[in-house]
C-alpha cells in the first residue's frame, strides 16, 4: 500500500476514487433525515423547505470556503490545521480538539440507536449490540482505510438507493399514478394553514434544526487525504454539493409536506418518521421494516464515519503536539490505531459515566455538542478569508474558488452568527448554546494558553500529508 509521509509516521492513501465519491455523495446522510426530519416538519410546517434550503446554502458555502483550503493544501487536519495556519496555533487547537468531542460524542449515540434495532429484530440486550457493532466497525477500521472507505461506500450506496426510490414512488403519488395510494398530488403544502402555518419564526426555528442533519459534509475533506488524488477528491465534492443537498434532502422532503399533513399525530409519533408514514401512507408493503433497514445502514455509516473522523482529527492534533504523543503512532498499515482506539474508547466512557451518575451526566455532554457545527463553520470561514489573501499574494490558485471573495465570505459570517443568536433566544436550546459557548471557551482558552508556552520554541507546523 502507498503511504503518505507525515513526519516520521504514514497515513495509508488506500481510499480509491469511488469511495472519495460515495462518501461526498450519500456520507452525510444519516438517521436524522430518516427520522429527524419529523421534528423540523412539526416546526415549520411545509414551508420546513425554506429552513433546508437556508441551512443547505450554509453548507455549500462553507463547503466551498474548505474545499479552497483543501485543494490548495491537502491535510487529514483539514480546517484544525487551516485555522492554525490561518489564525494561529490557539485556533487550530481549540478547532481540532471541538470536532474531535462532537464526533467521540456520536459514537455512543450512533451504537445505541443501532442496538434498538438489533435488540428489537433479534433479541439480546441493547447493551450487547451496541459493543458488537462497534467492536465490528473498529475492527474494520484498524485494519485498513481502504476497509473503511470500502463499508461506507456500500452503507452509502444503500442510502443513496433508497432516497432515490422514496423519490421516485413519491413523484408517481404525487402525479396519481400509483396504485393503492391514499395521496396524491399536492395538497399537503397548503391544505392545512397554508405553506407557511407557523409563521416565520418557525422557519428560523427550522433552521437551527435542520442544519445539524447537515453535519458530516466536511469529512470529505479529511478522508481525501488518504486518497492517491486529495485535490480530484475535494474538487468533486465541492462541485456536487449543490445538487447533493437538492435531491436528497429538498426532493424528498418535498415528497414528505406534498403528500402527508404536516400536523398529522402520526408523522410525529416518536416509533415513527417522516419516511415510514409517507411510505405507508402511499401503500407500499413492508414500508416499516425496509425503512429499519435503512435508517440501520445510516446509523452503522455514521458511526463508521465517527470512529474515522474523530481518529483523524486525533492523528493530526498530535502531528502538531496538540495531543498526546502516542495518538500520532500509525500501523504498519498505514492507521492510526492508538487514535481509533482511544476515541472510541472515550466515547464509551462517558456512556459508562451516565449509568454511574445519577445525573445524566451523558445527556449534558451531549448538549455541549449542540451549537458546534456553527462554531466549526466559523472557524472555518474566518480561516478561509485569511488563508485566501496569502493565496492571492504568492500567485496559488487552487482548483477550487470561493465564489464572491470576500464579501460572500462575510455575509456567511454574518449569516452564522445570527443563527447562533437565534438559537441563544429559543427557550429549547438556549442551554445547548450556552453549554456550547462555555467548552468552547475553555478549548480556546486552553489552546492561548499552549500557544504562549509553545510560542518561542515551536516552529510553524507543515501539513501532515506532506502533500
Amino acid at each position: 500500500m502507498s503511504t503518505t509521509e507525515a513526519a516520521g509516521a504514514a497515513l495509508g492513501t488506500g481510499l480509491k476514487p469511488r469511495h472519495i465519491t460515495m462518501i461526498s455523495i450519500a456520507g452525510v446522510i444519516g438517521a436524522g433525515l430518516f427520522v429527524g426530519s419529523r421534528t423540523a416538519i412539526a416546526e415549520a410546517g411545509p414551508a420546513v423547505l425554506v429552513s433546508y434550503a437556508l441551512a443547505g446554502l450554509l453548507v455549500v458555502l462553507v463547503m466551498r470556503m474548505l474545499g479552497e483550503m483543501a485543494t490548495a493544501q491537502p491535510d487529514t487536519g483539514s480546517f484544525s490545521t487551516y485555522a492554525e495556519r490561518s489564525l494561529g496555533r490557539w485556533a487550530g487547537f481549540a478547532v481540532g480538539w471541538l470536532y474531535w468531542w462532537f464526533w467521540v460524542l456520536v459514537i455512543p449515540v450512533e451504537a445505541t440507536a443501532a442496538a434498538d434495532i438489533l435488540s428489537a429484530w433479534l433479541g439480546a440486550p441493547q447493551w450487547v449490540w451496541a459493543l458488537a457493532v462497534t467492536a465490528a466497525l473498529t475492527a474494520t477500521n484498524l485494519a485498513s482505510v481502504g476497509n473503511y472507505g470500502e463499508f461506507e461506500f456500500w452503507f452509502a450506496l444503500v442510502k443513496v438507493v433508497a432516497i432515490v426510490a422514496f423519490i421516485a414512488l413519491g413523484v408517481a403519488a404525487i402525479l396519481g399514478l400509483l396504485p393503492g395510494s391514499e395521496v396524491s398530488g399536492l395538497s399537503g403544502l397548503t391544505a392545512h394553514g397554508g405553506f407557511l402555518p407557523n409563521g416565520l419564526d418557525a422557519v428560523l426555528a427550522g433552521i437551527t434544526i435542520t442544519m445539524f442533519s447537515f453535519m458530516g459534509t466536511e469529512i470529505v475533506t479529511i478522508a481525501a487525504a488518504e486518497s492517491e488524488d486529495p485535490r480530484g477528491g475535494v474538487r468533486r465534492a465541492v462541485n456536487s454539493v449543490i445538487w447533493r443537498i437538492g435531491l436528497f434532502y429538498l426532493g424528498s422532503i418535498f415528497v414528505v409536506v406534498s403528500l402527508v399533513p404536516w400536523n398529522s399525530a402520526e408523522l410525529a409519533a416518536p416509533g415513527s418518521g417522516s419516511y415510514q408514514y409517507t411510505l405507508e401512507r402511499m401503500g407500499i408493503p413492508a414500508a416499516a421494516p425496509v425503512m429499519e433497514f435503512v435508517i440501520l445502514t445510516a446509523v452503522a455509516s455514521c458511526l463508521n464515519s465517527a470512529l474515522y473522523t474523530a481518529s483523524r482529527m486525533a492523528f493530526s492534533l498530535s502531528r502538531r503536539g496538540d495531543a498526546p504523543a502516542l495518538l500520532s503512532q500509525v500501523t504498519a498499515r498505514g492507521v492510526p490505531a492508538p487514535a481509533i482506539l482511544a476515541s472510541t474508547a472515550f466515547g464509551f466512557v462517558a456512556v459508562l459515566g451516565n449509568y454511574l451518575v445519577p445525573e445524566k451526566i451523558f445527556e449534558y455532554l451531549l448538549a455541549t455538542s449542540g451549537a458546534l457545527a456553527l462554531v466549526i463553520y466559523l472557524i472555518i470561514a474566518l480561516s478561509q478569508v485569511r488563508m485566501r489573501r496569502v493565496l492571492d499574494r504568492d500567485g496559488t490558485v487552487p482548483a477550487v474558488r470561493m465564489w464572491l471573495f470576500p464579501w460572500l465570505t462575510y455575509a456567511t459570517i454574518a449569516f452564522i452568527a445570527a443563527v447562533l443568536v437565534l438559537m441563544l433566544v429559543q427557550p429549547e436550546q438556549r442551554s445547548q448554546v450556552g453549554l456550547s459557548a462555555a467548552l468552547t471557551v475553555a478549548v480556546v482558552a486552553a489552546g492561548v494558553v499552549l500557544t504562549r508556552r509553545g510560542a518561542a520554541s515551536r516552529a510553524p507546523s507543515g501539513s501532515t500529508t506532506g502533500r
